[in-house]
């Protein structure tokens, strides 16, 4: 082979792996803007918030982009061409999740009961985009699949510590303590925490999909 084309095959390589990697960091970053604001429900000053977490889906949707033109670019990808879109796409869904709940939590504040258990749900979200960047970081090293299977059981693990703290939700939802506007707001936004979290989960069964295919 052509030494010169060569290297622009493995630069190419390298640079879809960049890409996945910028991705599950602009997922971190949504995520932890939106837990921000769920900290911070009683102030009155979200502007510079909202608009970080309006660049960092702005960013994100760039990097799907051009993860979308390097394919048409590169004959010969690291990946199946499926999977990059897959996983892609799967990236892209977390930070536009969060952009949307950081939205409905100012736009239907939470009384302070029931805070804490959202809260709970935000951590869980966090535990989740954190594992999905280091997941999405072994691909580049091509990881085996006991770490792979590790990564994917704790997804799964943290997916149904989620659901399960759905179901306490929705009992205070349906408990009729609440009046029904807050009701309403309780199970809008826990439903969207609960989603962001499949999100998380969708990105894992992809990377682990991949990595059980090239092992």
């Amino acid at each position: 082979m052509d030494w010169k084309l060569f290297k622009r095959i493995i630069g190419k390589d390298e640079r879809f792996f960049d890409l996945f990697e910028a991705s599950a960091a602009e997922a971190k970053a949504s995520v932890a803007i939106m837990a921000q604001i769920m900290d911070t429900l009683d102030s009155d000053a979200h502007d510079k918030q909202l608009e970080e977490l309006a660049s960092s889906k702005r960013k994100d949707k760039r990097i799907t982009q051009e993860i979308s033109a390097l394919m048409c670019k590169t004959f010969v990808t690291p990946l199946d061409r499926e999977d990059i879109e897959a996983l892609s796409n799967s990236l892209y869904k977390i930070p536009k999740t969060a952009a949307k709940i950081s939205d409905r939590l100012l736009l239907c504040p939470l009384a302070q009961q029931p805070r804490g258990a959202i809260r709970r749900q935000v951590k869980l979200l966090e535990d989740a985009v954190d594992t999905v960047g280091a997941f999405v970081a072994t691909l580049r090293g091509r990881a085996d699949v006991e770490q792979a299977m590790e990564f994917n059981d704790k997804l799964h693990r943290i997916e149904g510590e989620a659901d399960k703290l759905m179901v306490d939700l929705l009992k205070t939802v349906y408990s009729g303590e609440q009046d029904i506007r807050a009701a309403l707001a309780l199970k809008d936004i826990s439903d969207m925490i609960e989603k962001a979290v499949d999100r998380c989960r969708d990105a894992g069964n992809v990377v682990y999909h991949i990595i059980l295919k090239h092992s």
